[in-house]
């Protein structure tokens, strides 16, 4: 069985897929690598349950991981050819580090090989220039 890297929440975790283009997670990975439980009601976190629509999430190898995304309203973006998958931060969490206005962190290193975090700058002002060569 193919193994899938799945970067979420600043971790990296491998999970074994039946099916690397239509990759599924089991309920017991759901939960403990994303903290959510697939209950009777939909999909339960502590309190708070999102309704889901069961005969689309489950599948007999587990849960469609692009429909778990969206009722998690993640956006997911999946390689097939190298064979990860990217889940990204909630809409609601996005918004709460908009209206923060804070930056999250980061480490580069710059053309002499020395690390700069962007925390190192905080409470001055700070030009970040950002180049792609695509």
């Amino acid at each position: 069985m193919p193994t899938l890297t799945l970067l979420h929440d600043g971790r990296v975790d491998e999970i074994s897929v039946a099916d690397l283009a239509r990759p599924t997670i089991s309920p017991e990975q759901v939960e403990s690598l994303l903290g959510w439980e697939l209950k009777p009601e939909g999909l339960c976190q502590g309190y708070m349950c999102i309704p889901v629509d069961q005969d689309d999430l489950v599948r007999e190898d587990g849960l469609d991981l692009r429909v778990l995304a969206d009722a998690l309203q993640r956006p997911l973006v999946t390689e097939e050819k190298h064979a990860v998958a990217s889940l990204g931060a909630s809409h609601h969490d996005r918004a709460e580090a908009l209206d923060s206005l804070d930056a999250p962190d980061f480490t580069l290193p710059d053309l002499a090989g020395n690390l700069h975090s962007l925390s190192d700058e905080r409470g001055k002002k700070v030009l970040l220039v950002a180049y792609a060569s695509w």
